[in-house]
């Protein structure tokens, strides 16, 4: 038996994902298996901003982690081994708050060289950060919304609150890993009748990666 858990520290530090692991009976382990670090700004609320990681899954084959950074703004799929440590084999961008031309410059990044570009699908712009994460059986199509909680919106995307959150597909390489936002696929929650609305929670009605139905 084995799990993976979200981990925060001070915000001066990365932010960590821990393994959980069984190594006995009624004996348990827990290590550090991931590390995102913070990023040096300016034009932020501190002189660094921290990774936020708000959700995981992972795939029914047991095959990729899949983490969300509502900070930062990526999408990140790592590789798992029981024998290996996590290796990241894709990212994109789907917002965030590090974008070029954004109130925030970043100084100082140890995994990027510059500044991610807005992301733009079908004419909209997409605000906010990946918030929430959800896979298809398959392992094929990762949905994305981008609200967290609705006081915490207002503060670091007023414009996610304005302009109602939306629902994205991400594209999934199994075999090799990679990530890729699909163009053709956007659910505009700022046009419900009574919207804007936020979009948080995702789930198939016929099974995902994280229930127990089978579909």
């Amino acid at each position: 038996m084995e799990g993976w858990e979200l981990g925060a520290r001070s915000p001066r530090l990365a932010a960590g994902i821990n393994h959980a692991f069984l190594v006995q009976r009624d004996s348990w382990a827990v290590e550090e298996a991931i590390q995102i670090p913070a990023k040096d700004v300016s034009g932020w609320i501190l002189p660094k901003m921290p990774a936020f990681p708000s959700d995981l899954v992972i795939s029914l084959d047991d095959k990729y982690l899949y983490v969300c950074n509502w900070l930062h703004g990526d999408i990140r799929q790592y590789e798992i081994s029981r024998n290996c440590k996590p290796r990241l084999v894709g990212q994109v961008f789907v917002g965030g708050s590090i974008l070029r031309g954004g109130p925030v410059t970043v100084c100082r990044d140890e995994e990027l060289k510059c500044q991610p570009e807005p992301l733009v699908i079908k004419c909209k712009r997409v605000y906010g950060g990946p918030a929430k994460i959800q896979l298809s059986v398959d392992g094929k199509r990762l949905y994305v919304t981008n609200s967290f909680y609705s006081t915490w919106d207002k503060q670091f995307y007023p414009n996610v609150v304005k302009e109602g959150s939306v629902m994205l597909q991400i594209d999934v390489d199994t075999e090799k890993g990679g990530l890729t936002v699909n163009k053709n696929f956007l659910v505009d929650f700022g046009k419900e009748p009574n919207g804007p609305s936020l979009a948080h929670e995702i789930r198939f009605p016929c099974g995902d990666s994280t229930s127990d139905i089978s579909a």
